[in-house]
């Protein structure tokens, strides 16, 4: 009875034993479960924060290219407005310096057109007007154009929109300046035309008193020169030989109304000497000695005739015959 007894009783402990194992065992499972479940939810949080954070990193550098990109286009419209702005002042200079030149000529011509105008300065006047003109038309476009471009642009550059105003009113003064300044020339232009007429009047007068008196001066001036063997002379009409006894002491002398075709037209101012080369000369003309000199070259030949004193020398007469002898 007692070893049944303690058969049950170990059987009970065994049991017991084996219950708190299988305790033990599922305490076990489910703690273990427990842990990996917990590092699955760890895995998968992480996981999770490693994605959302990738993501943000990604946006992140989406939104930087993104304001890179806005910030190039903001810069290059800048830089274009700043071109233009540029641009637009380098015009302003340039018609600020034109209008200067405008001013400077304007005051040059304001001085002559209000003294006497001759033909050579009236010319230069027109031609001076001619490129204030084209100066004032080319800075009228210049003008139109920049304030197109200003208002297409929507700028409201109050400086420089005051600036394109006086500019403008500057062009405009000068062209009415331009206008008075035409009108007052072609005024001093019906005058000059007056005077132009009484001057060529007088012109014509004075020609016409200078015609005669160089005729005077030349025929006061004129002399008549024959030269040759008498041979030439005699067959010319202009020498004969008269007086003698039987052929016998003639003498050379001019022929009466002998015409002044056959001589040679000189000017008696001019006249210093009288080609001769031959063995001698003569004078059929009455000449005062001492008014002349035959020059001789080597020994036996006359070179030519030197008239020393061309008053005394044509005081008898303006006629001059020199005989050469061969």
């Amino acid at each position: 009875m007692e070893n049944k007894d303690m058969g049950s009783r170990n059987v009970t402990n065994e049991n017991a034993a084996l219950t708190n194992k299988v305790r033990s065992a599922r305490k076990e499972g489910v703690t273990r479960g427990a842990l990996i479940s917990g590092i699955v939810a760890l895995v998968i949080l992480i996981a999770g924060v490693l994605i959302v954070n990738t993501n943000f990193k990604q946006e992140k550098n989406r939104q930087m290219t993104l304001m890179e990109v806005q910030k190039g286009a903001f810069t290059k419209q800048v830089s274009q407005r700043d071109s233009v702005i540029n641009d637009w002042l380098m015009t302003v200079d340039q018609i600020e310096k034109d209008l200067k030149t405008i001013k400077e000529k304007e005051n040059l011509l304001t001085v002559s057109s209000g003294s006497e105008v001759t033909k050579d300065r009236r010319h230069q006047i027109l031609e001076d007007i001619k490129q204030i003109s084209s100066l004032i038309e080319n800075n009228k476009k210049k003008i139109a154009s920049l304030t197109a471009q200003l208002k297409s642009s929507g700028s409201n550059i109050k400086g420089l929109q005051v600036r394109i105003a006086n500019l403008e009113a500057s062009v405009k003064q000068y062209e009415t300046d331009m206008s008075q300044l035409k009108e007052t020339l072609a005024q001093k232009d019906l005058s000059i035309g007056e005077l132009n007429t009484h001057v060529t009047a007088l012109e014509v007068t004075v020609t016409q008193k200078d015609a005669q008196i160089n005729d005077q001066t030349l025929r006061m001036n004129e002399g008549f020169l024959a030269s040759g063997t008498f041979k030439e002379l005699k067959e010319k009409g202009i020498v004969s030989k008269e007086g003698g006894f039987l052929g016998i002491g003639r003498k050379e002398s001019l022929v009466g109304d002998v015409k002044d075709n056959l001589f040679s037209r000189i000017d008696v101012r001019e006249m210093k000497t009288i080609p001769i080369n031959s063995k001698t000369a003569k004078l059929i003309t009455e000449h005062p000695s001492g008014s002349y000199t035959l020059v001789p070259e080597g020994d036996n030949k006359i070179a030519y005739l030197e008239i020393k004193d061309p008053d005394q020398f044509w005081k008898i007469s303006r006629y001059a015959v020199l005989e050469i002898v061969k």
